[in-house]
């Protein structure tokens, strides 16, 4: 797979942003020979006006310059025309979000092992333009025990994520939003844990608030590249319904959903998970930055524990736990 195509989607927002605070110059100047430069201007006899060639221009310089000391009046820009509501411990908020984030799972699965989850592909999120973000991610760290011949080592690496919001609009506006995002995962896991392909992910985010209260929902398609009879292409669904009370408590309960469209190991088959849990923030600390942490606990509800041909659900319960530092 061409993996440049995700950095040049980035590239080209970048540069068009940069670019919008470019002016042109103040004279048209014309060029007679490499070492004869003429301002546009005659006196009133007609006779040209000799220059000096002019100093190369700072233009492109300068827009960048002016592009990053804006960056966080764009940030607010972009920030006020949305919902204000908690981005949920394991759904993707549709909302536009610049934070660096650590997630951490506590897996208990059906066979009697355990899975325990650093990072879970959790890292910087950035708001470059008022309607995108760049989610960068660090592979998960992973260690299988409770087995015969414990195993650690890292994940494959859901490394990029752009998100492009469609229309939003705050509390006062409509309390509503409508995203989507593109997710690349790469399969640069450890052999215990990769699962050999690469990874496209097309999502369809949405969100409503009615008051204190608001649902937030994803529906995506991880779709494999390479060994897709064996692994299939599912549909994950995910729903959170949240709460937000006393300035800082964000109660909410989820519904988390996989159905494999196809593959050998799990075609036709589908798992269910229910999070209830609560997250606290957003804590002041010091000017933009401000500190968020939740819990959860998650478990399986459907369908009956198999290991045949693979383990479905994937696990039967977890401990759920997100530290944040917005900015």
């Amino acid at each position: 797979m061409n993996t440049a195509w995700p950095v040049a989607v980035c590239a080209t927002i970048l540069y068009t942003n940069v670019a919008q605070g470019a002016q042109p110059d103040a004279q048209p100047l014309l060029m007679t020979s490499p070492a004869n430069w003429q301002l546009a201007q005659t006196t009133p006899s007609g006779a040209a006006i000799q220059s000096d060639p002019p100093a190369a221009s700072d233009a492109p310089v300068s827009s960048v310059s002016q592009y990053f000391s804006g960056w966080f009046d764009r940030v607010e820009r972009a920030q006020a025309s949305q919902p204000h509501w908690m981005t949920p411990l394991v759904t993707v908020t549709p909302r536009l979000e610049q934070e660096v984030r650590y997630d951490q799972y506590w897996q208990n699965r059906a066979n009697g092992s355990t899975l325990d989850t650093f990072g879970s592909g959790k890292g910087l999120e950035l708001i470059p333009t008022e309607t995108n973000e760049i989610l960068i991610n660090p592979p998960a760290y992973q260690e299988l025990g409770a087995v015969k011949k414990p195993v650690s080592g890292w994940a494959d690496d859901p490394f990029l994520v752009v998100k492009q919001r469609l229309l939003s609009a705050n509390e006062q506006d409509g309390n509503y939003i409508v995203t989507t995002f593109l997710g690349v995962t790469a399969p640069s896991g450890n052999v215990a844990f990769t699962n050999r392909a690469w990874y496209i992910t097309p999502t369809i985010a949405f969100g409503k608030g009615w008051e204190n209260f608001d649902i937030q929902a994803t529906i995506g398609v991880p779709t494999p590249l390479s060994y897709q009879s064996r692994l299939g292409t599912s549909i994950a669904t995910n729903v959170a319904f949240q709460y937000h009370a006393f300035a800082y408590f964000w109660p909410e309960f989820e519904v988390n959903h996989t159905y494999w469209m196809n593959g050998i190991q799990r075609a036709g088959k589908n798992q269910v998970f229910l999070t209830p849990g609560l997250i606290l923030g957003r804590f002041q600390i010091k000017d933009r930055i401000k500190a968020v942490i939740g819990v959860g606990y998650q478990f399986a509800v459907s369908p009956k524990f198999t290991d045949v041909p693979v383990m479905t659900p994937v696990y039967d319960r977890a401990w759920v736990m997100t530290a944040r530092l917005t900015f």
